[in-house]
Parts: structure tokens; C-alpha cells; sequence
């Protein structure tokens, strides 16, 4: 069948469409969906569920059954080829008698990098990559940053103000944005690895960093707590409602001991990392941490501290940021804390990628250093 590249284009959507279902629940693997099309007719698809169970393609092939004999296998990401928790996918894929492979974007991981696509390709396959690769890629960012720095990709989040408040001179903060907002922050929650806050956010709102998208029930993260000297509270909380979500809380050496323990014996992790020189705890050891824990996406929920501490470290990589139409005025508590900047290029800026409306609430996304 001659190269088409419009119908490839297609149908590599439609994978992307089956990759998306995975959001939240493959780490430390990427999100992957898989296509199989014969004589111009979806017969198949799949994605990848979670990391240990099969992968997008084999879920896909497996659907297919003998209709995958003579077809054309689309998938988001090249197939592994070597043993991982799971057989690699290109002996999978060989055995369907797929004739032709096209591939979104090639693996990053140093492992497999382009050895997929030349496997298959010496045993007679037709191989096409490249095809939408940057939605693709846009789709793992978190997998591709973790993948190759070891770190997890660092999503900063507020809901504010249009003049850039999260709260009253006296902290009340509930609620700034409305109802579609609120839920939308929810999926956010629901589709990353872990949710980051300092412990000044603990103390004022007292929130539970659970994912309630739809007002049902979501994956629950892993919830981060930032508390040099240890004063999160045993009645918190994060430490005492029905959630399957751990708690992980990062301190410093002067913390007290005897609280440590209250907290581990209540069910949290504790753990000491140096001090900035600066203030505050080492955010690059923290993230080190959490990269060694398997953590591709961190989702920093965190006051102006914790906010200007991440933009003057040059720690975040994307910006989701709710904008209410409302107005706080300056002795409000701003978004983020002091960063020191005389000149306006000094400011940290982020590429825009989208605006969206939330009933009367603003979202905006972006990338931070593109």
C-alpha cells in the first residue's frame, strides 16, 4: 500500500486518542497507544494500562487476532526491543505478520533509542517515524524529562486573581475560582505522580490533595510536604482521611526528632534534605529524590514561597494557571513570593501554549523555557 502521509496523520491520532486514556496511571513508562488499520478500517486498538502490564501494541495485536496479518500497526511511541517488566513489543508485532509500522516519535530512553524501528526494519518491515511527533511527544513530556535528566517534569499551579492574589490579607482563599475550575484542577491532580505544598499551604487550608475529578473519585498522588522544622500537624489532613496516597514529608536537620516519629508512627515518610544557602530546603536534592522514587510528573500546589523558590531555581518546566475575574487588591497574599528582579527581562516568562474558559475562570498553559 503506498505512503499516504494525510491517512497517517489520521489514524496517529486516533492512537494519540488511545494513548490519552493511560494519563495518571503508566509511570515510570510513558503513555502509549497503538492502532491496528487493514485496508483503510480501524480493526483494533489499545494503550497502555500501567507499567508491568502489556504494552499498547500487544494490547492492540492481541485484539486484532488474524486481522493483524497484512496491516498496519500505528502506535504513538517506538516498540521496545528488549526485556523489560514486560517481553519487547517488536517480537510481538513480527509474529502478527504486521507488514507495515508507523511510528510517532522514537523512544528517548537510552535503552532502546531508534533499536525498535532498525529491528524491525531488518526483518523486512515497513518502518515510517516521525508522524505527529511532537503532539506525541508533548503527550510523555513528563516520561521524556524523567527518562533522560532522572527528574520528574515540574508543573507549577494557582488559582488567582486577575491581579495575581491567592488570598486575603488574612488568608481566606475558599473559593477564588468557581465550580468548572475547581474541577478541572482535579483532573490535573488525577493525571500526575505526585502533588507538592509547602507547609504554610498545610497549615492555612488544611487540604486532603486528593483527585476528586467529576466530583467522583480519581488517583489519589503521592502528596509532597515541604516542612523544615517539622510542623505539620499530627491531625492534618493529609495523615488521617481514607486515601491510598502516601504522604512524603521533606525537612531539614533542624527538625525535631520527637515529631518525626508522631508523624512516621501516623503514616508518613519523613525525609531530611540540606538547606538552600538561600532559605528554604534544597529543591534540586528533593527533586533527585523524587525521581529516584519513580516520579515522572510533580504537580507544586504551593504558596508565593514555595512558587518564587521553584522560578528563581529555574525548576519549572510547565504553567497551569486559573484566573479568576475578581480582584484582592495589593495587601492580598500574591501568587508568588520575592524573586529580586530590577529589569523586566530578568522575569520569568513562559511560552503560552493555551487559554481555555472555565465558566467565568481563565485557564492558562504553558512551557517554561521554550
Amino acid at each position: 500500500m503506498a505512503a499516504d502521509p494525510d491517512r497517517d496523520r489520521y489514524f496517529m491520532r486516533l492512537a494519540i486518542r488511545e494513548a490519552r486514556k493511560g494519563l495518571g496511571r503508566t509511570s515510570p513508562n510513558p503513555c502509549v497507544g497503538a492502532v491496528v488499520v487493514k485496508n483503510g478500517k480501524v480493526v483494533a486498538k489499545g494503550y497502555h494500562h500501567r507499567a508491568g502490564t502489556p504494552h499498547a501494541e500487544v494490547h492492540a495485536l492481541e485484539a486484532a487476532g488474524t486481522e493483524a496479518r497484512g496491516a498496519t500497526l500505528y502506535v504513538t511511541l517506538e516498540p521496545c526491543n528488549h526485556q523489560g517488566r514486560t517481553p519487547p513489543c517488536t517480537e510481538k508485532v513480527l509474529a502478527s505478520g504486521i507488514l507495515r509500522v508507523v511510528v510517532g516519535m522514537n523512544d528517548p530512553n537510552p535503552i532502546v533509542k531508534g533499536g525498535g524501528n532498525a529491528y524491525l526494519q531488518s526483518r523486512g518491515l515497513a518502518v515510517v517515524s516521525g508522524v505527529l511527533s511532537e503532539e506525541c511527544r508533548a503527550l510523555n513530556r513528563p516520561f521524556v524529562k524523567h527518562i533522560t535528566t532522572g527528574r520528574p517534569w515540574v508543573i507549577m499551579k494557582s488559582g488567582q486573581s486577575l491581579d495575581g492574589r491567592i488570598a486575603t490579607r488574612t488568608g481566606h482563599s475558599q473559593w477564588i475560582t468557581q465550580a468548572p475550575a475547581r474541577g478541572q484542577s482535579h483532573l490535573w491532580r488525577d493525571r500526575v505522580d505526585a502533588i507538592l505544598v509547602g507547609i504554610d499551604t498545610v497549615l492555612a487550608d488544611n487540604p486532603s490533595l486528593t483527585a476528586r475529578p467529576g466530583g467522583g473519585k480519581g488517583h489519589d498522588p503521592l502528596r509532597v510536604v515541604l516542612d523544615s522544622t517539622l510542623r505539620l500537624p499530627r491531625t492534618a489532613r493529609i495523615l488521617n482521611q481514607d486515601s491510598k496516597a502516601r504522604t512524603l514529608v521533606f525537612c531539614g536537620n533542624k527538625a525535631a526528632p520527637d515529631h518525626r516519629r508522631v508523624l512516621v508512627e501516623a503514616g508518613a515518610e519523613v525525609v531530611e534534605v540540606k538547606d538552600h544557602p538561600h532559605g528554604g530546603l534544597d529543591l534540586a536534592e528533593i527533586l533527585d529524590d523524587l525521581g529516584r522514587r519513580e516520579i515522572n510528573s510533580l504537580l507544586v500546589e504551593g504558596g508565593g514561597r514555595i512558587h518564587a523558590a521553584f522560578l528563581k531555581s529555574g525548576l519549572y518546566d510547565q504553567a497551569c494557571i486559573f484566573v479568576a475575574p475578581l480582584f484582592l487588591g495589593a495587601e492580598g497574599l500574591p501568587v508568588v513570593g520575592e524573586l529580586g528582579l530590577d529589569r523586566i527581562e530578568q522575569g520569568k516568562r513562559f511560552t503560552v501554549e493555551r487559554v481555555r474558559r472555565l465558566g467565568p475562570d481563565v485557564m492558562i498553559e504553558g512551557i517554561f523555557g521554550e
